[in-house]
């Protein structure tokens, strides 16, 4: 339940030795190694070099095995069910990863899945240009004349295209001026093919005018032939294309079948990148790498395993330097582990800062399951987060704290008796035994009814918003204590635990008319608000440590805020059941139809009260994260760390059965 202490080493590496180390390294997924920018070898001795080369083969390879998979993708066979998507990693056993990273044959596959997807699309093309050039030729069917003839004029020019067919008398008569002869060939979808010669002499004139009315140049380049010969030519040379692209398919379809070899050897390869890629990135002479690097302090062990298996590598502790800042990883025990997902979100603690998980899981999960009040939503969620974290691949923590806030959801709607909303009371007869029972077990349960008391939710609310503020100083307050900074302990902590405390003992004596403790507790608040105003900022002048009092006065308005915001508690408790009463009296008016009332009634009741369950979750969720980040966190909570990032194995595609089982 805290932040993990970092231990830095220094691995000397021969050269020989290097690569193999970087593999047993990233297998086990320990430390954390530097490149030479955030190394302090290479500062301390300038004369180490780093090469920087980059693993061009391995890059070209993975981008080439990269193309084949998302190739392979259109042509394998689609997995089928939601579980496929929640568990995408194939499982394989060391023995065949072992036998397919090893296959000398593989660049052949390669290349003929490659050649294979560049012969499908060079088919598709080449069908697409016939395509096009028989829609052409189609208006030009009845033509005589072999296309080539047409430019074959000395004296006059022949012009082959399309005319609006609504235009085309107009511009037959237009042409008649410049002696032009227009000859008809075909019409459809309001186009009329046609030749219009003319004289050399006129031809700008023609050209203008036809300009004028859209006329579209039928382009017989590189053909040779009427087009009726055109045409069924083109007709076979399609027909040979498209058995062509069937072919390609297939071979398409078969070569599919391999997918799961290209995806591991993909995953082989990427790994393999980012072992040389920090290689390279590393301090080194001619015959050694330096690595340097952070490892958890209790891991430390297990490096110095690893590195004694190998004779030409040698570990060493590095002493941190002043200005050094290690890497930060926090670690907590199983109840509180699925609630780093919040604390990862808002990003990793500080040096010196307090890992917050643990203290922000219990009024996370709570503060969820009040903005939910609805103790069936909670079972179906509860349900829903066991199947996902038994179909789940990878990192279960999320659905391990939405299990967690489902049951604090079923505990906050039994107390205040939200089951679908108040369907036991408006959609069971209250005249049957079944009411009886079910009303009456609901009603023992039951602490308060929201909707009848809102008051009484309203004080819960503030009243839990105020413990969560003061949990937070005192949580600044033994934070400071542990580092030994005593005067930030007490005059930004203390002192303001004091302060705040007394007003609020103050106001309350004042309504409780308690004229003694008022007046005990009002004079603790001035202490307080001196000590605030004089000892907030120590290190400047006068003028700017009164400033800074006075303002840090006024901030006492900006706890009365912080405090209040906890007021969305009761709000989205209450819209969830009012939501759910909605649905509820829709259902019942549903249900008032003769003979098809009940289907239609149940089917709004799940579908209703699905949407309400859905918008609730997310409302819960972006609610109570909100009072995390912007009112708890900040009373003690820096942030700013930089994450601990190990080097290790990262597989998009398959997932090795023996890693598997030594995780769980």
């Amino acid at each position: 339940m805290a932040v993990v202490k970092m231990k830095k080493f220094l691995i000397a590496s021969h050269q020989s030795d290097a690569a193999v180390l970087l593999e047993s390294l990233q297998g086990e997924g320990i430390c954390q190694l530097l490149n030479s920018d955030q190394a302090m070898v290479t500062k301390e001795f300038p004369e180490l070099t780093v090469s920087a080369k980059r693993p061009k083969e391995i890059e070209d390879l993975l981008g080439r095995l990269l193309k084949c998979i998302s190739f392979l993708k259109n042509y394998a066979k689609p997995a089928a069910g939601l579980g496929s998507a929640l568990a995408p990693l194939r499982e394989i056993d060391r023995k065949t990863y072992d036998e397919i990273v090893s296959d000398e044959k593989f660049n052949e596959s390669v290349e003929e899945v490659l050649s294979v997807g560049l012969g499908i699309e060079n088919t598709l093309s080449k069908i697409e240009n016939l395509n096009g050039s028989l829609a052409q030729l189609q208006l030009w069917k009845a033509l005589q004349t072999p296309v080539e003839e047409i430019s074959e004029l000395e004296n006059s020019t022949c012009l082959a295209g399309l005319l609006p067919s609504q235009k085309f008398e107009e511009i037959r008569g237009g042409l008649d001026e410049f002696d032009t002869a227009v000859e008809l060939v075909a019409e459809a979808d309001g186009k009329t093919a046609c030749l219009i010669v003319c004289l050399n002499a006129n031809l700008n004139e023609v050209q203008k005018l036809l300009r004028s009315v859209d006329f579209e140049a039928a382009n017989f380049d590189a053909m040779h032939g009427t087009p009726a010969e055109l045409i069924a030519d083109y007709n076979k040379k399609l027909g040979e294309a498209n058995e062509q692209l069937q072919n390609q398919l297939e071979t398409a379809k078969y070569l599919s079948e391999n997918l799961g070899r290209f995806e591991i050897l993909y995953d082989h390869y990427n790994n393999l990148l980012t072992r040389e890629q920090t290689r390279t990135q590393s301090a080194a002479t001619e015959k050694v790498i330096v690595f340097e690097g952070w490892v958890k302090k209790h891991d430390y062990k297990r490096l110095e395993k690893i590195v004694a298996g190998f004779s030409a590598s040698n570990l060493n502790g590095v002493t941190v330097g002043e200005d050094e800042q290690p890497p930060i990883e926090i670690e907590n025990n199983a109840a509180v582990k699925p609630f780093e997902t919040i604390t990862r979100l808002h990003g990793m603690p500080n040096v010196g800062d307090v890992d917050p998980t643990a203290f922000l899981a219990p009024f996370f999960a709570l503060f969820f399951g009040i903005c939910l009040t609805d103790a069936a939503y909670g079972i179906i969620i509860m349900a829903f987060s066991w199947w996902l974290i038994k179909k789940f691949q990878g990192d279960k923590k999320a659905f391990w704290m939405l299990l967690i806030c489902s049951i604090f959801t079923v505990v906050a709607g039994a107390l205040t008796g939200g089951w679908f909303g108040d369907a036991f009371q408006s959609l069971i007869p209250q005249s049957s035994p079944a009411y009886g029972a079910i009303n009456g077990v609901r009603e023992k349960i039951m602490l308060f009814d929201p909707m009848k008391e809102p008051m009484t939710f309203f004080v819960i609310s503030i009243g839990l918003g105020y413990v969560q503020i003061m949990f937070a100083l005192f949580i600044g307050l033994f934070n400071n204590i542990i580092r030994k900074d005593y005067a930030t302990a007490v005059f930004n902590f203390l002192v303001w635990i004091i302060f705040l405390n007394s007003l609020a003992v103050f106001g309350w004596s004042k309504y409780a008319q308690m004229p003694t403790v008022a007046t005990i507790v009002g004079w603790l608040a001035v202490l307080g608000a001196v000590l605030i105003f004089l000892f907030t900022e120590r290190k400047s002048g006068m003028a700017a440590r009164f400033g800074s009092g006075f303002f840090s006065l006024f901030s006492t308005v900006f706890y009365f805020g912080d405090i209040l915001s906890y007021v969305r508690l009761m709000a989205l408790g209450m819209v969830t059941a009012g939501l759910g009463m909605a649905v509820n009296i829709l259902v019942k008016l549903l249900m008032d139809i003769p003979y098809v009332g009940f289907i239609l009634g149940a089917l709004l009741f799940v579908g209703g009260h699905l949407l309400n369950l859905a918008l609730s979750v997310l409302s819960s969720f972006v609610h109570s994260l909100r009072l995390q980040f912007v009112e708890f966190f900040p009373k003690f909570f820096t942030g700013g760390g930089e994450e601990f990032k190990p080097l290790a194995l990262c597989n998009k595609y398959f997932l090795m059965k023996e890693k598997k089982a030594a995780s769980e």
